[in-house]
């Protein structure tokens, strides 16, 4: 994407309306956790109901007892200590809502977070196919993060309605002319308040997909760090991040601009025009009138209990926008349908067979472009179909369909003469055994890679697992065996050893259908004969799709169907289709020449 790309997607300012109804289902989270809430607000009230009552205890005991000189020291001493006490009060008042506050801003962080990996897990594969993986760990980690400051931001808003108000009410007992004048300012306070949101939305919102960038970069020069310094891109990779850091600095000083313009240097210059308006009117009327030395006092404090709320909530404007922004990005995965196929489960339904059946099944990626067209073949229990063809195929569509990885939307999907869809999906997870090319090793232990967390799986299922797809002897030649440390991605085993835990990872569930997506396609000779040896053992009663690179790996197969272009051009053994001469036949020849 472009700079002039870039711009005409994430430069649009998000209206106030639409802010307004981000901000709305944020609270949402935090409703769930309102008895927090509840006491920090009493908190804060309460401390405004303090900052209201010492400014005019101060000012009844200047006018009544320090001007008329009646002030004894007993007096003196009673008024302090009650000064005193309320000081305290409104200290240990600010400790239990700033607590509260914090405790359900964190709850809330927690709970939004779990409704995005929830989400994120519901997700069907098409969403991931279109959404880079830096871009969903940015939204999950810095984007919540985010909405951590967001949520202060509420605590300071309703202390700030709260001292706000409590000074407005105190301003016009203590003088109402003066009140009406400092109420002038506040639709200044709040036109100042509009229009920053309207004009910084559009910076926060550029500044998080930018930063989102960011971390897709950092996230692909990472994993593809091996590539990048073979094929010396060190060069272009540095380049492109510079230019993505550059962006992220020039928003960075936008917002910075917009931010000294209209936050605290604009509310201070208010404060200062209110409290001189103040002080003139009345200064004016001592030409006639006495105003009384505790009442300028008491009037300047609640001017300052005004503004300074106002101030702070004004500097804390940057976090909203930011909160705003995050929470919008947040919201659209929250708000995605790209779910993952559904299943119209029946209750109790099982596979204890595993004859399968395609009966004229098309399906597209997109909706638009089909990849595989009127695939029909049937499987029956027991027996291993081969399937074959160029890259592109289809090959890999095939399984994704009867993984229920993708919805198909034409045609049927039997096993055991049931609709696929009528499975619980717990149930076809357990019975289908899918292992891929590029097996996957979790941080942890050889053991628990092989388990994957199934507590129900033992110790001894899990070496008998090992041994028969011949990973036990590697595996017992490891410092702590089963219990050998396994780093993310299994960056210490070889690519042989980490297919063979993947082999026994699938075959632990006892699976009646055997799923292999090119299982040997990155594994050595002497690996892959290892593997086809514990696999003549395993096909044994249970039904086998097998996609194969190398096709002397099929060559058992009860049937082999050949692909191209989404279509089925051959079917038969390999022996058959060896003796037609036709596409298999060229494939094998291929093959065995090279």
């Amino acid at each position: 994407m472009n700079n002039d790309e870039f711009k005409s997607v994430w430069s649009e300012e998000i209206p106030v309306k639409e802010q307004m109804q981000i901000f709305k289902r944020l609270l949402g989270f935090v409703k769930m956790f309102k008895t927090e809430m509840i006491i920090a607000a009493v908190g804060a009230f309460l401390v405004s109901v303090i900052n209201m009552l010492l400014p005019f205890g101060l000012q009844y005991f200047l006018d009544h007892f320090l001007l008329k000189q009646t002030a004894t020291v007993q007096v003196i001493l009673f008024a302090g200590f009650l000064y005193a006490a309320g000081s305290l009060l409104k200290a240990i008042l600010q400790f239990t809502y700033q607590f509260f506050f914090a405790l359900g801003s964190e709850k809330s962080l927690e709970s939004v977070r779990q409704a995005l990996y929830r989400k994120l897990h519901s997700l069907g594969m098409r969403y991931f196919d279109q959404t880079p993986a830096g871009s969903i760990v940015s939204r999950v980690t810095n984007d919540t993060m985010t909405l951590s400051n967001f949520l202060t931001v509420l605590s300071t808003v309703v202390i700030s309605v709260f001292s706000v108000g409590s000074a407005l009410v105190t301003m016009f007992l203590t003088n109402q002319t003066a009140g009406w004048l400092m109420l002038a300012f506040l639709p200044i306070l709040l036109l100042v308040i509009w229009l920053y949101s309207r004009k910084s939305s559009k910076l926060y919102r550029n500044y998080r997909e930018r930063l989102s960038r960011i971390n897709t970069n950092l996230n692909e020069s990472i994993e593809g760090v091996s590539l990048i310094q073979q094929f010396k891109q060190e060069g272009r990779m540095t380049g492109e991040f510079e230019a993505e850091n550059g962006g992220l600095m020039n928003t960075r000083f936008n917002m910075i601009r917009i931010n000294s313009l209209l936050l605290s240097p604009l509310t201070s210059l208010l404060y200062s025009l209110a409290l001189s308006v103040a002080l003139m009117y009345f200064g004016f009327p001592l030409q006639k009138t006495f105003v009384p030395a505790g009442v300028v006092y008491a009037f300047s404090q609640y001017i300052s209990q005004f503004f300074n709320p106002i101030s702070t909530m004004m500097d804390q404007m940057t976090l909203f926008q930011d909160g705003i922004v995050a929470g919008k990005r947040i919201f659209c995965i929250l708000d995605n349908t790209e779910y993952e196929p559904k299943q119209d489960a029946q209750k109790g339904l099982t596979i204890t067979q595993g004859k399968i059946e395609f009966k004229h099944v098309s399906f597209s990626y997109d909706g638009k472009n089909e990849i595989l067209h009127d695939i029909s073949f049937t499987v029956n229990p027991g027996e291993t179909l081969g399937i074959v063809g160029h890259t592109g195929s289809g090959k890999s569509s095939i399984i994704n369909v009867m993984m229920r990885f993708y919805e198909y939307y034409q045609g049927q999907i039997l096993i055991n003469g049931v609709d696929l869809k009528k499975y619980p999906k717990e149930e076809l997870r357990q019975k289908l055994g899918l292992v891929l090319q590029e097996p996957f090793m979790f941080y942890g232990d050889i053991a628990s890679n092989i388990r994957l967390y199934n507590d129900k799986i033992t110790d001894e299922q899990i070496k008998a697992a090992a041994k028969t797809v011949q990973a036990d002897n590697f595996i017992e030649e490891m410092p702590g065996k089963y219990h050998a440390k396994v780093i993310e991605g299994g960056g210490e085993l070889s690519q042989g050893q980490r297919q063979l835990i993947s082999f026994a990872r699938t075959l632990v569930t006892d699976p009646k259908i055997l799923v292999l997506d090119e299982a040997t396609a990155n594994v050595d000779t002497e690996t892959e004969t290892l593997i086809q040896e514990g696999l003549k053992r395993l096909r044994k009663g249970r039904t086998t799709l097998a996609i194969a690179h190398r096709l002397s790996t099929i060559a058992d197969a009860n049937q082999i169907i050949v692909l191209d272009k989404g279509r089925i051009v051959e079917k038969g053994t390999h022996e058959e289709l060896l003796a037609k001469k036709g596409y298999y036949y060229n494939l094998y020849t291929l093959q065995n020449n090279h």
